[in-house]
């Protein structure tokens, strides 16, 4: 007997990967702005609340996967499941296409859940990430191939379900650099103006790395236990400096807040 349920709801981010018809095609800026609109309103805190399932799970990859059309979230059941995948790869595909082996433990991925767990811990967006990781591995001598990746990306990427312009890659991939230009000014004053005591700043640098570690190897980057272990000791030295260096820097030719004695850097 046919499945009368009614189907999901569409989402924002659905019907930003929707590809237009040749009737209705509008201009890249026009694209990317909308593009960018459907990622702040994953952002809002109405529609978490909607989406949200289970709230559990430590890893994206795990969540997302466990979301199917057969299982318990209805909205999960999106145009991702149909989505053309690796094992649809045609021989007018490139080669390099074809071959590319990243987030292969996202296969059967849904592109809002995904969202829902990067906007919680990280400034991007799922498209962000994904096109970040493309640009960087996509990049020639001459620059980053936007045509190859907007063309190709539901084939490269299990979460996204449609192409991109050029002008679109280009504006995630904007976008992207912006965030973490902003992110990192914002961190680095935090562990530069003695907000923070060096044991928070220590465990505040360990919560952070394991988030960007977690990530990598969802796209697929194999790290032993002597490589984690030996990046944490150099992110510890380098912050342990950064924060010796800001002290000094703080008190270089100003008044002791305590007695305003005229405080000068040793150099002099």
């Amino acid at each position: 007997m046919p499945d009368d349920s009614p189907l999901p709801a569409e989402t924002d981010e659905d019907a930003d990967d929707r590809p237009a018809s040749s009737a209705d095609r509008r201009t890249a800026a026009d694209d990317a702005a909308d593009v960018d609109a459907a990622d702040d309103a994953s952002a809002d805190p109405a529609d978490d609340a909607a989406d949200a399932d289970d709230g559990t799970g430590p890893g994206v990859a795990d969540s997302a996967v466990d979301a199917s059309p057969d299982g318990d979230g209805a909205t999960d059941a999106g145009p991702a499941a149909d989505a053309p995948g690796a094992d649809d790869a045609t021989p007018d595909l490139p080669p390099d296409v074809q071959k590319y082996e990243r987030f292969k433990k996202m296969d059967g991925a849904q592109y809002d859940r995904v969202n829902e767990f990067l906007r919680e811990r990280t400034y991007i967006t799922a498209r962000e990430w994904a096109i970040a990781r493309l640009c960087a591995d996509f990049r020639t001598e001459t620059g980053v191939e936007m045509t190859k990746i907007g063309e190709n990306l539901p084939h490269l990427i299990p979460f996204m379900t449609d192409t991109y312009t050029p002008q679109a890659v280009n504006q995630a991939r904007s976008s992207f650099e912006e965030k973490v230009h902003k992110a990192g000014a914002t961190f680095l004053y935090g562990a530069m103006c003695n907000f923070f005591t060096a044991e928070e700043l220590d465990d505040l640098m360990y919560e952070v790395t394991e988030v960007a570690k977690f990530l990598l190897e969802v796209e697929g980057v194999d790290l032993s236990v002597e490589e984690e272990l030996a990046a944490e000791d150099r992110i510890s030295d380098v912050m342990r400096e950064v924060r010796e260096s800001s002290e000094q820097l703080r008190h270089d030719e100003v008044e002791c807040p305590n007695c305003g004695h005229e405080i000068r850097s040793d150099a002099e």
